[in-house]
């Protein structure tokens, strides 16, 4: 008898092994590189055409126009961007289906910087929807609108060899030295920021510091810059992470506690070109915002550690 059964139940083991494997009820596409590429894609020419209706969206989308939550189809860019110039850095996250991108557009003839952030659901419909705009030293303090008339940096464009990244993690050990020199408002080398001899710093679009910086004294020296002046903004807030682990890239979106009673709030999303153990190239597209959207009107991303 027990041999009896133990055929039984190699037979029944051997039927359902058999059997083809039943279709996932709703199976999880992926969104590679390209693909997020093409969702970013999506929403500029949407904006250039005036018509979002036509983008894929989720029924859960959520959408921010500097910082103040909207409808889709009350987006303001959607109604006075009239041209795509040349100037665009993607920043690519597949892990997390998430893209960053820095973006040349004009409103009627005028240049101005427009930073696009997308997440996209399991069925690669659009879940997220962050739109900033800089349009003048006004908004973001700097701004060199010659810097974007052409490609993006070389520093933060070039992908390095696979064997000079780091892991996913790694890279943002590396990257949040950053954060944590400007809250502590020393120098970077004072906490040991692992910079590359040919580090240099763009802040929207003007060279800050770096080999051949003349913005101040002592800015040629990223690493021994004096960050006293931090000391006004108070202690920065990381509130967004994407990671593009193919070009060596870490962005994140800082803000600043303080900048005097009453006053604007300086905030960036500031990348970070990461390989050979080394930041390389810091570059940021910054923006001021009144106090009640320092977050720029998202929560901070969940398990994010900060500085």
């Amino acid at each position: 008898m027990k041999i009896i059964a133990a055929l039984c139940l190699i037979l029944s083991s051997a039927a359902v092994a058999a059997q083809p494997p039943r279709a996932a009820a709703h199976p999880a596409p992926t969104c590679d590189r390209e693909c997020l590429r093409g969702k970013v894609s999506e929403v500029l020419y949407a904006l250039v055409d005036h018509d979002v209706k036509k983008l894929p969206v989720a029924a859960s989308l959520r959408v921010t126009e500097d910082g103040v939550e909207k409808p889709l189809d009350k987006v303001g860019l959607a109604r006075s961007v009239t041209k795509l110039r040349g100037y665009r850095q993607d920043i690519i996250d597949t892990r997390a289906g998430q893209a960053v991108a820095g973006v040349m557009v004009e409103e009627s003839g005028a240049p101005i910087l427009l930073v696009v952030r997308v997440k996209i659901d399991g069925d690669q419909k659009l879940s997220e929807l962050e739109l900033v705009t800089t349009r003048s030293r006004t908004d973001g303090m700097i701004y060199n609108i010659d810097a974007y008339s052409g490609a993006p940096a070389e520093g933060m464009d070039l992908p390095p060899r696979p064997d000079q990244l780091a892991s996913r993690d790694e890279m943002i050990r590396i990257a949040m030295f950053y954060p944590r020199g400007l809250s502590e408002a020393k120098t970077f080398n004072a906490i040991g920021t692992p910079f590359a001899p040919e580090a240099f710093r763009l802040e929207n679009g003007a060279l800050m510091a770096g080999p051949g910086c003349k913005f101040a004294p002592g800015c040629e020296d990223i690493g021994n810059q004096s960050l006293a002046i931090f000391k006004q903004l108070g202690r920065v807030t990381v509130r967004d992470i994407v990671v593009d682990e193919r070009m060596g890239i870490v962005i994140m979106r800082l803000s600043w506690n303080q900048r005097g009673p009453g006053s604007d709030r300086l905030t960036a999303w500031e990348m970070f070109k990461v390989y050979d153990g080394q930041i390389h190239m810091v570059q940021a597209w910054m923006r001021l915002f009144p106090p009640a959207l320092d977050l720029g009107g998202w929560p901070i991303r969940e398990g994010i550690v900060q500085p």
